[in-house]
């Protein structure tokens, strides 16, 4: 096991953010596996079962059971940690900017496939070896100067060898749940039943450029541009949502941790044996899922839990006007899951109450939340 870091420089003049980064197996030939937590620094569920994933990952070490690659990054972004306004940490966007940390990700594409020139050959596993060197090589064509920017990049170095991505996040108040590509969904659907995801979201393109999909886009385009000669999908990655912010609980986390584990056991990383349970769901299209909005402000209850079965026109949340004592009703317009909803109870006009996973899909354009 080594531990490394490196200090991204911050805005004012000597201040530094140290990212830290734990890298198991290092030489080893067997897959290599990424997992981080915290990229949204406001939410801990992910950093906390990252944590405990690096405790489990030392003890298999030491027993001589790794055969591939791991990457942990428990805490991916040390710049939010510092963000605070009236009391509350503000992880999801940047003060100075107010852009996502989750987004506007470079698209790698074009200067790969300008790098990769005619190095490519008839052999798949030299040319995902070609291809993965071309997108480092055109990630350090960039020079990043806003902190933020110097993370993502930081960031995708260290994810663009890996074979599987995992970014761990949360939401407001939510069950497990699954963002991917229909490229990765074969070799994340493991992981979904091992951490009994109850929604399995899937998209082409999501919107934003966020981190998962900027490291496996870049793969299936090279491939169409070069189609004379065979690219394998060198990547497949996903955003896991354990829960929400509310839940940091080491006995939750620690059952996290060993999901992750079984799963680099499914894949090949660790030594042993995993059984992969039933998927407590079924994968439905991120373009079907409703996101409930709040038609007026005031005071939200549910009066259906998260994880419930909506059926179309069933009422999922209720708005009361505090001065007035009215009652407005917001129904669902698809039949799903209720999968996620926000932590906080005071609606503003147009606030998201909530996600359905539904079957059918109904929009386009940018599918995530900002």
């Amino acid at each position: 096991m080594h531990e490394q870091f490196i200090d991204i420089p911050g805005r004012a003049t000597g201040t530094t953010h140290r990212l830290t980064w734990f890298s198991f197996g290092d030489g080893n030939a067997g897959p290599h596996v990424y997992i981080q937590g915290g990229l949204h620094a406001d939410e801990g569920p992910g950093m906390l079962a990252a944590r405990l994933l690096v405790d489990r990952l030392i003890e298999e070490d030491r027993a001589g059971k790794m055969r591939g690659r791991v990457t942990v990054v428990p805490a991916a972004n040390p710049l939010a940690f510092g963000q605070f306004l009236h009391g509350d940490q503000q992880g999801r966007f940047d003060f100075y900017d107010g852009r996502n940390f989750n987004r506007d990700y470079p698209d790698l594409t074009a200067q790969a496939i300008a790098l990769l020139g005619d190095t490519l050959t008839d052999d798949p596993q030299s040319n995902t070896a070609n291809v993965r060197q071309a997108l480092l090589q055109a990630l350090e064509t960039i020079e990043p100067s806003a902190p933020s920017d110097r993370l993502r990049h930081a960031l995708m170095r260290l994810a663009l060898p890996a074979d599987v991505v995992i970014d761990l996040h949360c939401d407001g108040e939510a069950e497990v749940h699954l963002y991917t590509q229909p490229v990765s969904l074969e070799r994340v659907l493991p992981l979904a039943a091992l951490t009994r995801c109850r929604a399995v979201l899937v998209a082409d393109v999501s919107g934003g450029e966020p981190f998962d999909e900027a490291l496996t886009k870049p793969w299936g385009a090279i491939a169409e541009a070069l189609p004379d000669k065979p690219v394998p999908q060198g990547c497949v990655s996903c955003t896991l949502e354990l829960r929400g912010r509310m839940d940091v609980d080491r006995k939750l986390a620690a059952d996290d941790a060993a999901a992750l584990i079984d799963y680099l056991r499914y894949s090949g990383v660790l030594a042993g044996h995993s059984n992969i349970p039933a998927l407590s769901c079924e994968p439905t299209p991120l373009a079907g899922s409703e996101a409930l909005v709040a038609p007026i402000a005031g005071l939200v209850s549910y009066p259906v839990p998260l994880g419930h079965r909506v059926r179309e026109g069933e009422i999922v949340a209720e708005i009361t006007d505090p001065v007035s004592g009215d009652l407005h009703p917001v129904a669902a317009s698809t039949s799903g899951v209720f999968y996620a909803r926000p932590a906080t109870r005071i609606a503003e006009i147009n606030k998201r109450l909530g996600k359905i996973a539904g079957t059918r899909p109904f929009r386009d354009g940018p599918l995530l939340s900002p």
